[in-house]
C-alpha cells in the first residue's frame, strides 16, 4: 500500500512508549462507555455550563446549573477527567479543548449524532457483517436489503442524522466543484446518485443553460422531486429511476456525468460495472467527474481516522461490501474500465474531497 507523508511517518511507526500503548488499548476497550458518557455530557448540558463559566464550577455548582443530581454529576465529571475533556484545579472543573470540540465544532457534533443514532445498535452484528458480506446491522433499523431502500422511511432522529452526515461534507465541496465541472460547456449533465437533488439544483441556478438528468433509485426520486418542486430551474431538471447493479441501459447523449459521494456505496467489481456502463451515457469528449473522499489523500490525518472508521459504517450499516476507498483502488478501476484520468483536484471545499476528472480513451 503506497502512502505519502504524513500518512506514512503515523502509519508505517510504532512510536507509542509501553505506557502509552498501555492507555491506548485501555481507551478502546471503554470506548463505547466514554462515547455515551461524553454524549451525555453534551445532552445534559454540562460541557455548556462549563462552557458559561470560564472561572470553573465546583461539582455542587454543576449539579444545581444542569438539574442532575450530584451523583450523576460525580459519574460524569470524573470520568470525563479521565477521557480527557474537563479539567480540575483546586476544587473547580475547566472545559479543555477536546471538550471544547465536542460542543462546538459542528462536524464533530454532526459525526457524533451519525455514529449515535445511526450506528451505535447495528455494529453489535459487525462480526455477522463482516463473516456474511451483507449489512447485518441494518436490522437495528430496519428491513430492508440496503440503507439506501430504507432512507426514505428511517424514524427520527436517525433519518436527520444519516442526512445531515451525507450533506455536511459534500455541501461544503458543491461551490468549488461547479467551477471544476463547468470550466467546459456542459450542455447536458447526468447526476448518478442525486440523493435529494441539492447539487443538481445548484448547477441549473450557476449555469441557466444547462440539462440535468438524476438517475437514482425510485424511492430517492420521490424526495428528490418533492425537494425541488416550484423552485428556480427544477424545470430543467429531470429524473431517471435505475437500480444500478441491475439495470444497465444509461440514458445518452450528456456532455458531464457527475458521481459525488455515491461509488462508496458499492464493491469494487460492482464500481467496474457502474463506470463501464457509464461510458455509453457519454459524448465525444464528455467527461466522467467523480468526488470522493479517498482517505489516503487528505490534509490532515484526523481526516483519514473519520473516512476508516466510517468504511466500518458500510460494511456493519449500508450494503455489507463497500467502503471509503484508497486513490489507488479508484484509479486501477478507471484505468481498467477504459478512462483516462486527465485531472485531480485534491481538498476541495475543505473538507478532504477530491475531484478525478476522466475520459473515455
Amino acid at each position: 500500500m503506497k502512502l505519502e507523508s504524513p500518512l506514512k511517518e503515523k502509519y508505517g511507526k510504532d512510536k507509542k512508549s509501553i505506557f502509552e500503548a498501555q492507555r491506548a488499548a485501555q481507551e478502546i476497550a471503554f470506548a463505547p462507555i466514554a462515547f455515551q458518557a461524553s454524549r451525555m455530557m453534551l445532552k445534559l448540558g454540562v460541557f455548556q455550563a462549563l462552557k458559561d463559566n470560564p472561572d470553573g464550577l465546583s461539582m455542587e455548582e454543576i449539579a444545581e446549573k444542569t438539574n442532575i443530581s450530584k451523583y450523576a454529576a460525580k459519574v460524569l465529571v470524573e470520568a470525563s477527567l479521565s477521557i480527557g475533556t474537563v479539567i480540575v484545579k483546586d476544587d473547580k472543573f475547566f472545559l479543555t479543548k477536546t471538550g471544547w470540540y465536542l460542543l462546538t465544532d459542528k462536524m464533530t457534533r454532526v459525526n457524533m449524532d451519525f455514529v449515535n443514532d445511526v450506528n451505535y445498535l447495528g455494529f453489535f452484528h459487525l462480526e455477522e457483517a463482516l463473516k456474511e458480506g451483507r449489512p447485518a446491522g441494518l436490522k437495528a433499523l430496519g428491513d430492508w436489503p440496503t440503507v439506501y431502500e430504507g432512507l426514505k422511511y428511517l424514524d427520527e432522529p436517525a433519518k436527520s442524522s444519516w442526512f445531515a452526515f451525507d450533506h455536511f461534507y459534500s455541501d461544503h465541496s458543491f461551490d468549488e466543484a461547479l467551477g471544476i465541472v463547468f470550466s467546459k460547456p456542459v450542455n447536458k449533465l447526468m447526476d448518478v446518485g442525486g440523493n435529494t437533488g441539492k447539487f443538481s439544483m445548484k448547477c441549473v441556478a450557476y449555469n441557466d443553460k444547462v440539462n440535468v438528468t438524476v438517475m437514482d433509485l425510485p424511492g430517492q426520486l420521490d424526495m428528490l422531486r418533492e425537494n425541488i418542486k416550484g423552485k428556480p430551474g427544477a424545470d430543467r431538471i429531470s429524473t431517471c429511476p435505475r437500480n444500478l447493479l441491475k439495470d444497465s441501459d444509461y440514458p445518452k447523449g450528456f456532455d458531464v456525468i457527475w458521481m459525488s459521494q455515491f461509488l462508496d456505496c458499492f464493491s469494487e467489481e460492482q464500481i467496474f460495472q457502474i463506470v463501464s456502463n457509464a461510458k455509453q451515457s457519454l459524448n465525444k469528449d464528455g467527461r466522467l467527474i467523480i468526488m470522493e473522499n479517498l482517505w489516503d489523500r487528505q490534509q490532515y490525518e484526523t481526516a483519514t481516522y473519520c473516512l476508516t472508521m466510517t468504511s466500518l459504517y458500510f460494511t456493519a450499516i449500508a450494503n455489507g461490501n463497500s467502503k471509503m476507498y484508497h486513490s489507488q483502488d479508484f484509479i486501477d478501476i478507471l484505468n481498467k474500465a477504459g478512462y483516462k484520468i486527465s485531472a485531480i483536484h485534491d481538498n476541495v471545499g475543505g473538507y478532504g474531497h477530491t475531484i478525478l476528472e476522466c475520459t473515455v480513451e
